[in-house]
């Protein structure tokens, strides 16, 4: 899970044309620790360390119950990805 939550960081990271170092000096964190999120490499990251990234490129955590189908905007959004 963590690893399609970084690839949606690096995807709209990306649309915004914003480098790594950017986003990183803007959360007080470093690049390195931005590049381990979006790869799913990080071995430990806190939820308001993840909310702050999100936060500023204004996306939101959802939380559903694991057997549930996606929702029809959920499917939109992986397609818009691709």
């Amino acid at each position: 899970m963590l690893f399609k939550i970084g690839e949606r960081i690096r995807s709209e990271r990306k649309q915004r044309k914003m480098s790594q170092s950017v986003l990183a000096k803007q959360l007080g964190m470093s690049r390195s620790t931005i590049s381990q999120i979006e790869t799913g490499t990080i071995q430990d990251i806190g939820v308001r360390k993840l909310i702050r990234i999100l936060e500023v490129l204004d996306l939101e955590l959802r939380v559903r119950p694991a057997s549930s189908p996606p929702t029809l905007d959920e499917l939109r959004e992986d397609d818009d990805l691709s």
